[in-house]
């Protein structure tokens, strides 16, 4: 009788003991668990372990310097531009842009004017959006948005021949889009280089004396440029060498 009353304080022990594992189990599991599936979840691609999904926002800014060859009312012209923008995520530029022109036109005007070429310039609002920008060659659309001033002067004037008082004269105001398409090459972080074609649409320029035989500077212009700055200043600092 007293081997049977042992045996069962026996069970009873090995019972409680297997019911204290399964309830020690049953907190630990969901522990485990908890560590390990976020330890899989993790990137570890290449050199890096990536410890959320979240994207940095990379940020540029540059000055760019272009030229560009084209016609105004069939006659040789000539552009240059400067421009300062900044660059969201390598997918948008916003900024100013600057441009002189001179155009070879030889023209007659008036009475006393016989030879003159036009000069101007214009400037405004510098919009353009970047595409396979992660490439060695991306494209890209710019647009200007602006307005300017033209005026005529002697094919022939020297810096002391020049009249300002004449040349004021006879400056007209416009105003002027220019959309445009370009090829972007991404040499480095540092500096870009960029070729494409551009189209000038403007008001018509009105004379009262109409002496002008260039009502607008209308015209397709192609050139190159260099843009100068940094192009990519962000950093993931969600990523860490392993």
């Amino acid at each position: 009788m007293q081997l049977f009353i042992e045996f069962v304080v026996y069970c009873y022990i090995i019972n409680q003991k297997s019911k204290k594992m399964k309830q020690r189990t049953a907190v630990l599991l969901p522990l485990l668990l908890g560590f390990i599936i976020p330890t899989l979840a993790q990137d570890t691609s290449g050199d890096y372990m990536e410890f959320n999904d979240r994207k940095n926002v990379v940020h540029g800014v540059y000055l760019g310097l272009t030229t560009h060859y084209g016609e105004i009312d069939d006659k040789d012209s000539y552009f240059t531009s400067f421009k300062v923008a900044y660059v969201a995520n390598q997918q948008f530029e916003i900024g100013f842009i600057g441009t002189f022109f001179y155009s070879d036109q030889n023209i007659y005007r008036g009475i006393s004017s016989y030879d003159e070429d036009l000069i101007g310039g214009y400037g405004g609002l510098h919009l353009e959006p970047i595409f396979f920008s992660k490439n060695l060659v991306s494209l890209s659309f710019p647009v200007l948005i602006g307005a300017g001033g033209m005026g005529y002067i002697d094919d022939n004037y020297s810096h002391n021949d020049f009249d300002e008082d004449e040349f004021e004269d006879n400056a007209q105001a416009f105003f002027i889009v220019e959309p445009g398409i370009n090829a972007l090459f991404n040499i480095s972080r540092y500096l870009q280089l960029e070729a494409g074609v551009k189209y000038r649409i403007s008001n018509k320029v009105n004379d009262s004396k109409n002496f002008d035989p260039v009502k607008r500077i209308n015209g397709f212009s192609a050139g190159i440029g260099v843009k100068v700055g940094i192009f990519n200043m962000g950093r993931n600092r969600y990523k860490k060498n392993i």
